[in-house]
């Protein structure tokens, strides 16, 4: 480890506070919510477009950290026995240190760089090369000008080999991280459109990306992308050929020319591909256990790379053969015995498993947690050192149970032992813990299942997992965040955002995606009924609760759950009151609803005068905010009343204000009003479906992502005959002889009986099947004449990236809020994570 001098040496720091400067820095942090070992831990605060990290740093004190960047001044009054580093940039700074302690190992570095692939050829390069090499990599996809220093701090002196990808947005970018990661060899995957925005045209992107390599000694590439090619040539005579000292070594590969590897033939069988290729004169081949078009680039610019790396073609044989699909997310399950399961079963290392026990202990509406793990695949650690490591790691994080399975951590359970508060079970197969698993008991508690594959994990989720039918709603939790920053960069500074978590969280879950919003900084949550805000309040969470639709009668259990009323007349206004006085209590927070012309729900001009002189005499409530609702923001034929409601908003909610001695929150703004209308944007905005993906606004939309995919699988498959009937009624009848699906969803499912007789297509293998007959309460057939390969279990989409959830709504002549809301409980949710 480096100490805190050191660092500060290295990123021309001036010291603000010094309390020790031999601390030993063995972690560096961004994130005050995710701080293990925090006496080892340098805090840095950086400011992006959405966050300042200065506004953490009393966070990160509170969990023990010690050692703090920052540029600059910031009050130091509860920051006594720290050590304060200040730059005049802590981004830049942090780049430094990453940059000088990289040069500290002298080890061959892999860079890769392009516009697909990279982080599964980095995975798939670690897979094939970690019996032979000590390896170290990006976690998951960190490879941006933030990612890629991270990932450089973690290179140790076990380490024999890195593997680092490289991504960036625009010119001047490639510059900080090749001076990071000094790579020795480079793979240039391809060219796409990727991450174009920033760059006039494709080949100014690739040049730029090439500053990544303008210190390797070999650069793999394909012949057979055109541009890439002349643009590598080119590079290498023009910018590298100059130096005698720095010249270039190029490998290549090619389906179309000759070159270093020669693709002769490609055949895919039975979920498998056959690659043969030439190399040096001498006929090779390759097997590995995909069948689509990316997974066979990326198989074979690994391919490049072992050979460039001499490893012997039986070695490589063996390796394609085994090689894992990679999955870069963790999926969040309901699980038998009101249980949640995480599921993390794809990656084994210590790093992942650190991201894996964060998202864990974000998992607050279970008080007990426990963490069910194989053996881990870290090289270059002695097991005793390692599995230590891992035991402090689950104990700082409060863990009540392990459960270890596999020969190593069998061996070493004593690491996990020696913590008294930590149980521990150990189990030395996979096959062993089934066999005993009747014996343990798993109820109401948040499991975290990682594992490496080679323990076939998937057959303890089996066991876990809550059973329901075979339709199943996914939720993209990652998705879900860049939604919310895609807004939050389109507010003016202060503005707060509410995020509307009712009707089950517009059919995605109220939970998992409050704890969510939570979790990413937003500053209200806001729910129709009283008893969905006492449920997410049992689940954990602790941020201001508004219930837009309050019954009278709940308002004693709304103050004994802290939840904040939505009032709208003067009855539930005394009602409310009377309340309050009760329970004795003063200054309790409630949201002041104004009509202003949507003519729903409201106080109107007429009752402001009363409403003002009761709001000021009442010492039992305080107005947390004053708010209304615009009828028709996402329109701009409606322009013109967007604007009348916004002046009658702005006139009555002044007239409450200035009879007040403070100054409440004011919202109006809905997701839509927040692009189109951002004078209206006042203290506080409120988003609901934009957060799943979806805008009127043409250019808002294109930065979107939308969060939920539902599919479903192929219960039965018929060949008819013409003439004969489908589905009830006997109305509908094959013109010709048929192929149809029977799925298993119905109108029960929230599936629309509207989407029936060829109104809607589902997509199954890539290909539209539309609906035949009526759609049916639990089924519903469709149309998969001339879809080949077809066989019962199959899935189907029902919408997400391929038949969007706005297309949906058109077909049933309704709105996307009511397809959303409508998926019936029954459907299975699965939530994914991908950090």
């Amino acid at each position: 480890m480096n100490s805190i001098e050191q660092i500060s040496k290295w990123c021309n720091g001036n010291w603000i506070m010094s309390t020790d400067k031999s601390s030993a820095i063995g972690n560096i942090s961004i994130d005050s919510r995710n701080i293990d070992q925090p006496d080892q831990t340098l805090f840095v605060a950086l400011t992006t477009k959405l966050r300042d990290g200065h506004n953490f740093i009393a966070d990160a004190r509170k969990k023990g950290v010690t050692n703090f960047l920052t540029d600059r001044n910031i009050d130091s009054t509860n920051l006594n026995g720290t050590n304060i580093i200040q730059v005049k940039d802590t981004l830049v700074a942090l780049q430094q240190i990453a940059t000088a302690h990289r040069k500290q190992f002298n080890i061959p570095i892999i860079g890769i760089t392009g516009s697909n692939g990279k982080t599964i050829i980095k995975e798939w390069l670690s897979q094939l090369l970690s019996g032979k090499y000590h390896i170290v990599r990006n976690p998951k996809s960190y490879n941006s000008q933030i990612g890629v220093p991270l990932s450089a701090w973690m290179i140790n002196e076990n380490h024999q080999l890195g593997i680092f990808e490289a991504g960036i947005s625009q010119p001047g970018e490639m510059e900080n991280l090749e001076r990071i990661i000094q790579p020795t060899i480079g793979l240039f995957t391809n060219i796409g459109d990727a991450h174009s925005e920033g760059f006039l045209n494709s080949r100014q992107k690739i040049n730029e990306k090439l500053i990544l390599f303008k210190n390797v000694q070999q650069l793999v590439y394909c012949l057979d992308h055109s541009e890439l090619k002349e643009c590598i040539v080119q590079y290498a005579h023009q910018v590298r050929g100059g130096n005698p000292d720095n010249k270039l070594e190029l490998f290549t590969w090619s389906q179309k020319h000759d070159a270093d590897l020669r693709i002769r033939d490609i055949q895919s069988v039975d979920g498998k591909t056959i690659i043969a290729g030439q190399y040096k004169g001498k006929e090779q081949s390759i097997t590995i256990p995909f069948s689509d078009g990316a997974s066979v680039e990326n198989a074979i610019q690994s391919w490049c790379i072992l050979l460039l790396l001499g490893m012997s073609n039986k070695d490589i044989k063996a390796g394609m053969l085994l090689l894992q699909p990679v999955s870069m997310r963790m999926e969040l399950r309901h699980g038998i015995n009101d249980c949640t399961i995480i599921n993390d079963t794809y990656n084994s290392d210590l790093t992942s498993l650190q991201i894996a026990l964060n998202f864990l202990d974000q998992q607050k509406q279970h008080s007990l947690h426990t963490v069910i793990m194989s053996d881990i695949m870290q090289p270059g650690k002695r097991d005793l050192d390692l599995y230590d490591e891992v035991a402090g790691a689950v104990y700082r994080r409060n863990i009540q149970r392990f459960i270890g399975i596999g020969p190593a951590l069998y061996k070493n359970k004593e690491a996990f032992r020696k913590h008294k508060k930590l149980r521990s079970i150990f189990f030395k197969s996979t096959e062993q813990f089934l066999k005993n698993f009747h014996m343990l008991t798993f109820d109401k508690e948040a499991i975290l299942l990682k594992g490496a594959r080679a323990f076939a994990f998937e057959k303890i989720s089996v066991l876990l997992e809550q059973k329901v039918h075979q339709t199943v709603m996914s939720i993209d939790l990652s998705a879900l965040k860049k939604n919310l920053d895609v807004f939050r960069a389109e507010l003016k500074p202060g503005v707060k955002t509410m995020a509307m978590v009712k009707a089950f969280a517009y059919g995605s879950g109220s939970y998992e995606i409050a704890n969510t919003l939570e979790y990413s900084g937003v500053d209200y949550l806001a729910v129709a009924y009283t008893d969905e805000g006492i449920a997410l309040r049992k689940a954990g969470i602790k941020l201001p609760i508004m219930v837009m639709s309050p019954d009278e009668s709940s308002f004693d259990r709304m103050i004994a759950w802290k939840l904040e009323p939505e009032v709208y007349n003067f009855r539930s206004l005394y009602s409310f009151i009377s309340i309050a006085f009760a329970f004795q209590v003063a200054d309790y927070p409630i949201h002041i609803k104004l009509d202003t012309g949507m003519h729903r729900l409201g106080f109107g001009d007429k009752d402001i005068t009363l409403l003002s002189n009761v709001l000021n005499s009442r010492p039992e409530i305080k107005i947390a905010s004053i708010f209304s609702h615009l009828a028709a923001s996402d329109n701009p034929a409606h322009d013109s009343f967007t604007q009348k409601q916004a002046s009658s908003f702005e006139l009555l909610s002044e007239k409450i204000i200035k009879q007040l001695n403070y100054q409440p929150l004011r919202h109006l703004c809905n997701s839509a009003a927040i692009v189109r209308h951002k004078k209206m944007q006042y203290e506080m905005v409120r988003l609901g479906l934009g957060l799943h993906g979806i805008d009127s606004c043409k250019e808002t939309q294109e930065q979107l992502e939308p969060i939920s995919t539902l599919k479903t699988s192929i219960a039965q498959i018929h060949h008819i005959s013409a003439g004969d009937n489908i589905g009830y009624g006997n109305i509908t009848f094959a013109a010709q002889p048929m192929k149809i699906a029977t799925l298993s969803i119905g109108y029960a499912d929230g599936y629309p009986r509207a989407m029936g007789r060829g109104k809607a297509y589902v997509v199954i293998n890539g290909q539209r099947a539309y609906t035949v007959g009526a759609i049916c309460m639990d089924m519903c057939m469709v149309d998969v004449t001339g879809i080949e390969n077809l066989s019962e279990g199959d899935e189907a989409e029902v919408f997400g990236p391929n038949v969007p959830v706005t297309q949906l709504a058109k077909w049933a002549d309704t709105i996307p809020y009511e397809i959303l809301t409508g998926i019936s409980q029954r459907v299975k949710r699965i939530y994914i994570n991908e950090n």
